[in-house]
């Protein structure tokens, strides 16, 4: 009886033994799926804050823009608001009006100044291609070779960024 008993001490450990490594692999098992979920759910929320970032980006670009066209606009109102006045006034004398726009254009040029905006491309300045747009050239023995004779229009830039090349004539 001791052989039949010990074989089934034997048996009851082994299934014991069985029965606690199944219950391992399960935990580790559950363990490992409530970590993944969890890591899911981390990487959706991440994802989520990313989109949402993403739209809050564009979204302030988009009225960083429009904040920045309001503004340099308001500072124009002036300007239009005297061209109207000069407009309106029907009893001016050629003087008066000459005077008025020479004003005017004086405000246009300090909103330009306000926002960086510098006008190139004077008569003797050296011609640069880069700033310069030649249309007309003339043989001119008492001047340098490429130096500007004329402007027809006046070159605008903001910083190193040109808004519009001068249109000059140069010397041969």
């Amino acid at each position: 009886m001791t052989k039949k008993k010990d074989e089934v001490v034997e048996e009851v450990a082994e299934e014991s033994v069985e029965e606690t490594e199944e219950a391992v692999e399960q935990t580790i098992e559950e363990k490992l799926v409530a970590e993944l979920g969890a890591q899911k759910e981390a990487y959706l929320r991440l994802a989520a804050e990313y989109d949402n970032f993403r739209k809050r980006t564009v979204k302030e670009k988009e009225e960083s823009f429009t904040n920045a066209k309001s503004t340099v606009f308001a500072d124009f109102l002036p300007v239009l608001d005297n061209f109207d006045r000069a407009l309106s006034t029907e009893d001016a004398s050629l003087e008066d009006f000459k005077k008025g726009v020479e004003m005017t254009y004086t405000q246009f040029l300090d909103v330009f100044k306000k926002y960086g905006v510098e006008t190139f491309g004077d008569a003797g300045e050296q011609f640069d291609p880069n700033f310069h747009n030649a249309v007309m050239h003339v043989d001119d023995e008492s001047l340098e070779a490429n130096v500007i004779t004329d402007v027809f229009q006046k070159g605008y830039k903001i910083g190193d960024k040109i808004l519009r090349p001068a249109m000059v004539k140069v010397a041969n």
